[in-house]
C-alpha cells in the first residue's frame, strides 16, 4: 500500500530547523508531550516570521467577494 507523504513534510521541517533528531524521553505520554511542545513551538515560529515579514494581513488566496 503507498502511504501518503502529506506528513512527511513538516516532520522534516521540524528536524532540519530545530535539529530534532530523537526523543529526549521515554514512553508514550512523555512522546506525545514533547512532541506536542515541537508542534508549537514550530507554529509560533512561523508566526513569528510572519510577523517580521509584515506578512501578517495577507491570505494565501485571494479572497472572494460576495
Amino acid at each position: 500500500m503507498n502511504r501518503s507523504i502529506q506528513a512527511e513534510g513538516s516532520f522534516g521541517d521540524i528536524k532540519e530547523e530545530t535539529q530534532f533528531r530523537r526523543y529526549l524521553t521515554k514512553g508514550a505520554a512523555n512522546v506525545l508531550a514533547e512532541s506536542t511542545l515541537l508542534a508549537i513551538a514550530r507554529n509560533i515560529n512561523k508566526l513569528h516570521n510572519k510577523i517580521q515579514n509584515d506578512k501578517t494581513r495577507t491570505h494565501l488566496f485571494p479572497l472572494k467577494t460576495a
